[in-house]
């Protein structure tokens, strides 16, 4: 009997958004980013306090990092995790439970002074651990030591949302802490993750161009850059605003800018899917360095540092990430419309006035950035929902 290799698969009855992590996750954190921002923006200008029973800028912060970037850090994970482990992918019941649990934390955080804050906590704090449980499995069946590192990546940013909610909780004056090792875990995962694509995304992409290039991974520079952070990043959650602290900071951000040296960033300006992940981990050592001078000059607040790291690399490196993998995870070519690449524009910007707006008139740059911010990412939402409610173009799963 002959069997056809084209034979169509068997129809999937599974709802599109819950076929692959990066379907609902992205979708996610696109709408959170734009809802979240004029939210606070309303808070600070004073117009409304959404009748939080927690103080607003630690609201502010937590949603941003455990409700925009951790659902895209989740859609990430969600999405490699089968090629690197060829386990099969979570999708289905299982994903729209873990997408609703994430649903439920913001829900019951925007509620405000709805529910109190101990059940508010609940959903919030159980998201990391049990996306952790769901990606453990596979890679630990694999066995490969590179990616087994994002188990306890995911189990420290439960540690530092858990001292952010004990602080909201008033059980304690952790939230800092909580912030920035949440800040630094998320940076290390760029580190981590931006070492193993750029490089080889950058080839590639300028290959197909005609262009030859050999970006350099020297191992014991990878190595010195990416323990710099850490380090980094438990001096500042330990002693922030130390003198350690700020040494540590522009050597992490030496050591970073010296592995971005040598993938040919400047080649890719012509090609948006390159150029706004060199530009977003540009920001890395850019906001390191901010970061170290604050420790030793008053005339740079922490707060422009952090938010180079937080809206300029972390959101950058979002964006680039979530736009990229959303193309090829759906079988379409990797090429960015108009709209895409006006949110990378519009986001870069956002970066650039939140930081060193803050040096200079933070009153009057903080609503110009947030409106950048916000337009960004509706472009993205505008065009990457179609993208994560479709099928595949090219009729396989996911």
């Amino acid at each position: 009997m002959l069997i056809s290799l084209d034979a169509p698969a068997a129809p999937d009855d599974t709802p599109v958004l819950f076929r692959a992590g990066f379907r609902p996750f992205f979708l996610a954190a696109g709408i959170e980013a734009v809802l979240m921002v004029p939210a606070w923006l309303v808070i600070w200008l004073g117009g409304h306090d959404l009748a939080l029973s927690y103080p607003p800028v630690l609201w502010h912060a937590h949603e941003m990092l455990f409700g925009f970037a951790m659902a895209a850090v989740a859609g990430f994970l969600l999405t490699a995790a089968p090629n690197w482990t060829g386990a099969p992918p979570v999708r289905g019941r299982a994903l729209m439970a873990l997408a609703g649990l994430w649903l439920a934390g913001r829900v019951a955080f925007d509620l405000g002074g709805a529910l109190p804050p101990i059940i508010a906590a609940v959903p919030a704090i159980l998201f990391p651990p049990v996306l952790a449980f769901f990606l453990a499995r596979p890679l630990l069946a694999a066995g490969k030591p590179r990616n087994l590192i994002f188990l306890p990546i995911l189990g420290a940013l439960t540690v530092a949302e858990a001292l952010v909610l004990a602080e909201m909780l008033g059980w304690g004056s952790w939230g800092r802490n909580g912030l920035l090792l949440g800040i630094f875990i998320l940076l290390l995962m760029i580190a981590i993750i931006g070492g193993r694509i750029i490089p080889g995304f950058t080839a590639n992409g300028l290959r197909q161009r005609g262009i030859v290039v050999t970006p350099k991974s020297i191992p014991i520079l990878e190595k010195a850059a990416i323990g710099a952070l850490a380090l980094t990043g438990v001096a500042w959650t330990v002693r922030p605003d130390s003198a350690v602290a700020g040494a540590l900071a522009l050597l992490a951000a030496i050591l970073n800018a010296a592995r971005l040296a040598g993938w040919h960033g400047g080649r890719t300006l012509g090609v948006p899917l390159l150029w706004v992940l060199h530009l977003g981990f540009a920001w890395l050592p850019l906001g390191l360095v901010l970061l170290g001078l604050s420790c030793f000059s008053a005339d740079i607040p922490p707060q422009a540092a952090l938010h180079g790291l937080t809206v300029g690399c972390i959101a950058m490196m979002v964006l680039g990430v979530m736009s990229r993998a959303a193309l090829g995870h759906s079988g379409r070519p990797l090429a960015p419309t108009r709209p895409t690449i006006a949110a990378y524009v519009l986001i870069a910007l956002a970066g650039i006035v939140r930081t060193f707006g803050a040096l200079a008139a933070p009153e009057t740059t903080l609503p110009l950035s947030g409106l950048l911010w916000s337009a960004g990412f509706a472009l993205y939402v505008l065009a990457y929902a179609p993208i994560c409610l479709a099928p595949r173009t090219d009729g396989q799963p996911g």
